[in-house]
């Protein structure tokens, strides 16, 4: 039986295909480099070892900063390739391939087939697509999530009705949630649909007396978000304490109350136009003295698809902009609407600055092969440049070291833990007091040793007695046994002691 493609769909699997290479290159190679991958990869790979996936764990203690769902994908991924270093980057690189997918297919409906090739094209070009795509990140993650949101959304807000995708919208904007708490997102494209609906524009769908339908999708969305909430509720119903807490961190906390008052990461509300948009949205920054006049015309028309996009953009822009924490990797998800918004003037912008010269538009063509290909160079080269995490190295010198003996961690990140080759004592990751309470621990237990940065080792143990095993995270450190105890600290008694191994190190 012969199966025939349309060149649609040939295009579209050739721009899926493009995806998988750039934003998958060096992938192998990669190693996780930083906290939030070192945390990331730790927490799925420990899902697997103690089997609690509706209540996360860091080293033996419960991880309440985000919801598990990234962490159940990449755990997943380790079953199916038992490669930790390699499945920590698939959900991200999936992302990828349906995003790109995505932008060619609503690009081709909202405006013709040229502008959903440029659309893809424009995705893949742009600087913050493998700053996100290419790290092992619950961001790139949620980009998943959130361009399945739009692209609902626009299906049937735009090219509607389309009620099943609204669903898949809104089911996506639940798993969002769970990945992340603004993975509802999308949600807000209401609000300008709402507005040109009202004002008659053309361009969007109008649905009267549809009251049921439309909340029938927040009984979808609720729905994805039961699949972890609803048993996570059943464990508290139960009786944990240590759930309790859980629930009203996650719930709590590190929702409202972050985004509310972030305790770090605090930056000034031009922080995202003054220092994110003009490096990690090239090459779209420098076509803005075009785009914005183009977009001010095609909004005096009354075009309602420029309405709710580039409404949604700036909705976007502003709610990460009125928190007190931000990063440069929280915009992420307004990329693909504004990329929907340039692609259809790139041919006008063309026009303007190479008229009807062929050699213009050849020397365009061949600077975006270019760029492509650099980025895919790219992906190569910074895995070898970047080597072999310093963790690793460090904690493969401490096993030898101690013979693999007990090790108690004092002021340690992540990827002590990750990498730890025996097993490790720890007093809970954000104790302030974990240097005296490893003197109480080592005098009680001559055998084990405590690795301890730098700049507090003086103030409980001997630095004569100490043996430096190297620098990461921003510090030195020194491993000690009990016999480097100078007597000077008389802390009171762990109230908790986190004991953890793995049982496969990596």
């Amino acid at each position: 039986m012969r199966i025939r493609l349309s060149s649609s769909r040939l295009e579209l699997l050739a721009f899926v295909a493009l995806a998988l290479i750039l934003v998958g290159a060096g992938l192998g190679w990669r190693q996780p480099m930083n906290v939030d991958e070192e945390r990331f990869l730790g927490v799925a790979l420990e899902m697997l070892q103690n089997g609690s996936w509706f209540i996360p764990h860091r080293a033996g203690e419960i991880y309440a900063d985000k919801p598990p769902l990234f962490m159940w994908m990449v755990a997943l991924f380790v079953q199916l390739t038992h490669l930790p270093k390699v499945a920590l980057y698939l959900p991200a690189l999936l992302a990828g391939a349906v995003t790109t997918a995505c932008l060619y297919d609503l690009g081709r409906r909202l405006w013709g087939r040229r502008v959903g090739v440029i659309a893809a094209l424009l995705f893949l070009a742009t600087y913050q697509t493998y700053s996100i795509l290419r790290t092992g990140q619950i961001d790139g993650f949620l980009a998943l999530w959130t361009i399945l949101g739009v692209y609902g959304l626009c299906r049937h807000l735009l090219l509607g009705p389309a009620w099943r995708w609204y669903y898949v919208a809104c089911a996506a904007m639940g798993f969002g949630i769970i990945s992340k708490g603004v993975g509802f997102l999308p949600v807000l494209m209401l609000i300008p649909y709402a507005y040109a609906l009202r004002r008659g524009w053309k361009g969007v769908v109008s649905m009267p007396g549809k009251a049921g339908a439309w909340w029938l999708g927040l009984a979808v969305a609720l729905a994805a978000i039961a699949l972890w909430l609803g048993p996570l509720l059943l464990i508290v119903w139960q009786g944990s304490p240590d759930s309790l807490a859980y629930a009203q961190e996650i719930l709590l906390k590190q929702t409202a109350g972050r985004y509310a008052n972030a305790w770090e990461h605090r930056e000034p509300f031009w922080y995202f136009f003054v220092q994110v948009i003009p490096k990690y949205w090239l090459p779209i920054f420098f076509m803005l003295p075009w785009l914005v006049p183009a977009w001010r015309k095609q909004l005096l028309k009354h075009d309602g698809r420029v309405l709710v996009l580039l409404g949604w953009v700036l909705l976007v822009l502003l709610f990460f902009s009125l928190s007190s924490g931000k990063r440069k990797l929280y915009i992420f998800p307004a990329l693909p609407a504004l990329i929907l918004l340039v692609a259809p003037l790139v041919p006008w912008m063309l026009r303007r600055w190479f008229g009807s010269r062929p050699r213009g538009r050849v020397v365009f063509a061949t600077l975006t092969a270019v760029w492509l290909c650099a980025w895919l160079v790219r992906g190569f080269i910074e895995p070898h440049r970047e080597g072999i995490n310093p963790h690793e190295s460090l904690m493969r010198d401490v096993a030898g070291l101690t013979s693999n003996a007990e090790l108690v961690l004092v002021g340690w990140r992540e990827g002590h833990w990750l990498f730890a080759q025996q097993p490790i004592v720890h007093f809970g990751f954000h104790d302030s007091q974990s240097l005296e309470r490893s003197v109480t621990w080592l005098r009680s237990h001559p055998q084990a040793f405590a690795l301890v940065p730098a700049r507090n080792l003086a103030r409980c143990y001997d630095p004569q007695k100490a043996r430096r095993v190297g620098g990461t995270s921003r510090a030195e450190w020194f491993l000690v046994g009990a016999d480097a105890d100078n007597q000077r600290c008389q802390p009171p008694a762990p109230e908790k002691v986190y004991s953890f191994a793995w049982k496969h190190p990596l």
